[in-house]
């Protein structure tokens, strides 16, 4: 029998099952799954690799199987790492789907040189963190320009250091964006309803938004809130009604 994801459960209502980004875990929500419990079952999901997961050689393909045994049939959200496994499952399980939030996430890169180019790097990052150790590695992410804007409460370090190296490194090798592959010519069989959610000063998750829906169809939308790649830490609360706004069209789809 497979040993399923750590997970925990909040609050009562529509479930909303969230999958968060590459060197967070299920603690790392903040006040936008705080928001979202008031009126919705929020499913927190630590992925292979995070938290007290392991699975740590787990791809994009079984990262989404072990999050929909998990969750379950529910609408999901996803952050980034998160996101586009969400976007896997949503491919892969459609009747688990209900509906689908992409928080500045990705359908792949388009070419195999730019995906091997990017399994360079991400090799080389994962090499570097289990050289110079967890708390180095995090402090250098949470530098780098995605993250420059948050605060040191809303980027939760201490949260993030109880992931292990090892976990994290598997993580960079199997689900990074150079081992996904193009998802872009899949998207328009999307029949849920989906919002795609990027920060306004986050000007290439931005245009990805914008290719997202176009590639998706009339079925998606996309909307922009003000922060940056992490705009559900940054705006917790107008993130939260963009989640409550594509329940609302689950809802009408449901009842219809």
């Amino acid at each position: 029998m497979t040993t399923p994801l750590a997970s925990e459960s909040i609050g009562t209502g529509r479930r909303l099952v969230l999958c968060h980004g590459f060197t967070q875990n299920r603690a790392c929500w903040g006040p936008f799954a705080d928001d979202l419990a008031r009126d919705h079952e929020v499913v927190l999901i630590d992925a292979p690799g995070h938290g007290d997961s392991g699975h740590d050689e787990a791809d994009l393909d079984d990262s989404a199987a072990l999050v929909g045994d998990v969750g379950g049939r529910a609408i999901y959200v996803g952050y980034s790492m998160g996101g586009r496994t969400a976007l896997h499952l949503a491919l892969a399980r459609p009747a688990l789907v209900e509906g689908l939030v992409l928080i500045g996430a990705t359908a792949g890169l388009d070419s195999e040189a730019e995906r091997q180019a990017r399994r360079s790097a991400d090799e080389a990052l994962a090499a570097r963190l289990l050289d110079e150790g967890i708390e180095t590695f995090i402090d250098r992410w949470l530098a780098g320009p995605l993250f420059a804007e948050l605060s040191p409460a809303v980027a939760a370090r201490a949260v993030r250091l109880r992931n292990r190296p090892e976990g994290l490194a598997a993580s960079l090798r199997s689900v990074g964006t150079g081992s996904q592959r193009s998802l872009w010519p899949l998207l328009a069989g999307l029949r849920m309803p989906v919002s795609v959610v990027a920060g306004q000063s986050d000007d290439k998750f931005r245009v990805l938004a914008n290719r997202l829906v176009d590639s998706i169809g009339p079925n998606a939308t996309a909307e922009f809130i003000d922060g940056g790649h992490a705009v559900h830490l940054v705006s917790p609360a107008a993130s939260a009604s963009a989640v409550r706004r594509l329940v609302q069209r689950v809802e009408v789809d449901t009842e219809g």
